[in-house]
């Protein structure tokens, strides 16, 4: 009863966990929590296109329900980045952003992804998302962090440019207009940067964004924010998120729903690479299926709490794993002290500069870039180094969602070109000293004899549509180029085998016996032989060309090629029983 119901409450499975040591630390990491997400949560909101407090708002809503729903102890949800600027990217071409039709039309989007990824969940797919290579989303993340930064030189510089252009528009803007900067806003943004730097540099315990969002308002103020012009953010409502309706019309719906699959499928794998990096660390076991309703349900969940697409936040998570958070209590938590932060301290946003802001959002942006890791990709591997290439720059000059399906397909291409061409090895008969017997060893790594009338081949990968072509070359290549017609596979490294894989088998098996040989198997894994035994493929080729082990294959084999009078005159001899007949 208790298993059953805690597929429907998974909460329900470390509720048990909870005791006073648990509750301490989870408050200390939830406070933690708190004061971290404060500017974050205005910043992505920014980054948005929305008003500052629906970041905020995102922040108390998303990460209750995550915890309760997902499987992580310690992922904390809520507003991220990446997400933040997806959502701009989408809506910005239907409405102004920060206007009434722009909110609501990201709490539909937010909906309607929420719904996507909450199918995914019940479908079972939390597979889904390791197609998606860790090299698009680096490539992804550094895209999204130049356009972050790109989108932030007018706060920074306090100089006017059109909403939702171009990267490159923007940067020519830019350059068009930089000597209209505000020397003023420019100093509360420098102030601002050095502050955060300083103090992620001497005292990394200390949270550097808000004490440099505070060092940028005394700036302000020490200038003389009216009297030069420097923009202020304005007074946060001081209350909790208020209830809302996303936009369910038809047509806001067909519009928004290729977005919100986007959106989703972002969401997700940045909730579920984070949630396995951290359980690396914590050795708790992740489930992708319980994930995805996780985080579908929070989207769903805050769309009408005035929240707008959240995800897992890898910095939060990380702290909150460091802080010593035990259970997802501490999530909750965090959402609640910022309730109350929020309630006691939202007038005091009246007198936090744009231009700090700016300054807090180049520092996200700059930390979403993985520099080591690009590094790494770019000296290691031609082919992921493209891969990242390409999705950098899709990022930088086509539309944010596409870049995201581009990055996908090509995850997909790299995933099946890479399986496409299995390896398949050579073996032959070598005498293991160390056991005293004869083993199947790779003749690239040792030079053997090999039987002129029978070749050994291990498969190392499935036999699916896509390899099918590679495989039936190299079979064909024996038979035709080398004479050899009695081919044994080695199945212990297939995984699958689908239907175009059995045609082929099959093909290659009756051609093979025309020529007077045949097509033999040893060693498949039980799984696949009852999948091929369920096509009749066992059937169509006879049974007798399947063996439980190579032993029992070579064995029978050998005594096949004796009585068809192929071994009278064979001087390699490689097999035991070859000598022991002579």
């Amino acid at each position: 009863m208790h298993l059953a119901l805690s597929n429907f409450f998974p909460f329900m499975l470390w509720m048990n966990r909870v005791n006073w040591d648990s509750l301490r630390a989870d408050m200390i990491a939830g406070l933690t929590g708190a004061v971290i997400v404060l500017p974050q949560g205005v910043a992505f909101a920014i980054i948005a296109g929305l008003p500052p407090q629906y970041g905020l708002y995102t922040a108390m809503i998303t990460p209750i329900i995550a915890a309760l729903f997902g499987s992580s102890r310690h992922l904390i949800s809520g507003p991220t980045t990446a997400i933040s600027i997806v959502v701009f990217s989408a809506i910005s071409h239907h409405a102004a952003p920060g206007s009434p039709e722009f909110i609501s039309l990201a709490l539909t989007l937010t909906f309607l992804a929420g719904v996507y990824q909450f199918a995914f969940g019940v479908a079972r797919m939390g597979l889904l998302v390791n197609f998606v290579s860790h090299t698009v989303v680096i490539g992804f993340t550094a895209g999204a962090a130049i356009l972050i930064a790109t989108s932030q030189m007018k706060n920074v510089l306090d100089i006017p440019l059109e909403k939702g252009s171009s990267f490159l528009h923007s940067w020519t803007m830019i350059g068009e207009r930089i000597g209209e900067t505000n020397l003023y806003a420019l100093i509360v943004a420098l102030v601002t940067l050095a502050t955060a730097f300083a103090i992620k540099r001497f005292a990394p315990k200390i949270p550097n964004l808000l004490v440099a969002l505070v060092m940028g308002a005394v700036a302000a103020a020490v200038l003389g924010a009216a009297a030069h012009d420097i923009k202020l953010i304005g007074e946060i409502p001081s209350q909790l998120p208020p209830l809302s309706l996303p936009d369910f019309s038809m047509a806001s719906i067909r519009m928004l729903a290729p977005e919100a699959f986007a959106v989703a499928l972002l969401g997700l794998i940045e909730a579920v690479s984070i949630s396995r990096s951290i359980a690396s660390k914590s050795h708790q076991r992740i489930d992708g299926n319980q994930e995805f309703i996780g985080q579908g349900l929070s989207n769903i969940f805050g769309s009408f709490f005035s929240s707008y697409a959240g995800s897992g936040s890898f910095t939060r998570s990380g702290i909150n794993y460091a802080s010593g958070a035990q259970t997802p209590l501490s999530a909750i938590f965090a959402a609640i002290f910022l309730m109350l932060i929020v309630l006691l301290i939202a007038p005091l946003t009246a007198y936090l500069p744009v231009a700090a802001m700016g300054g807090v959002i180049l520092i996200v942006a700059y930390n979403l870039i993985d520099f080591k890791q690009i590094r790494h990709i770019i000296w290691s591997s031609t082919t992921e180094s493209s891969i990242l290439l390409t999705t950098f720059f899709a990022t930088l000059f086509l539309e944010l969602e596409f870049a995201i399906y581009m990055g996908v397909l090509l995850s997909l291409i790299l995933f099946l070109a890479r399986t496409s061409t299995p390896e398949i090895v050579t073996l032959a008969p070598d005498y293991d000293s160390r056991f005293g017997r004869h083993i199947l060893t790779d003749i690239n790594t040792k030079p053997l004899n090999q039987c002129p009338e029978l070749k050994i081949l291990r498969i190392d990968m499935s036999i699916y549509f896509g390899s099918l072509n590679h495989i039936q070359k190299r079979i064909q290549k024996v038979s035709e180029l080398e004479g050899i017609h009695h081919i044994l596979i080695i199945g212990s490294g297939i995984n699958f085998i689908d239907l175009s894989g059995m045609e082929m088998l099959h093909e290659e098996a009756e051609r093979l016996e025309e020529e007077g040989g045949g097509l033999y198997f040893a060693g498949i894994k039980s799984a696949v032989y009852q999948s091929i035994g369920k096509a009749h493929l066992v059937k169509e080729i006879g049974n007798n060309h399947f063996f439980d082990n190579k032993k029992d294959a070579i064995r029978t084999l050998r005594r096949l090629l004796r009585v068809q009078r192929r071994c009278e005159n064979c001087p390699a001899r490689v097999f035991t029983e070859c000598n022991q007949d002579s």
